[in-house]
């Protein structure tokens, strides 16, 4: 081995402790802010979906509309239709 790898072994090895709990330091860091993310977005979804069911129900309510269809009537009656040109 040559005399800079003996020395980056070195410093590393002396390092290694404080490395090691930094890079457990940033593992749990990002343990903690996924673990957040998921539940923001489980969270948000459940409560999209329940708005969106307690509003469905208000939606999907049959309403009764009445339509005059006379005139609709009068003018299929003035039509000739395929019998009546024969």
């Amino acid at each position: 081995m040559s005399q800079a790898k003996v020395d980056r072994y070195k410093e590393e090895k002396a390092n290694r402790k404080k490395t090691l709990k930094k890079e457990k330091a940033m593992r749990a860091l990002y343990s903690v802010i996924g673990t957040l993310v998921c539940l923001v977005l489980v969270c948000w979804i459940g409560y999209s979906a329940y708005g969106y069911f307690q509003n469905g129900d208000k939606q999907t309510t049959a309403s009764r509309t009445e339509v005059d269809l006379d005139a609709l009537n009068d003018y299929l009656a003035t039509l000739p239709t395929a019998d009546s040109a024969e």
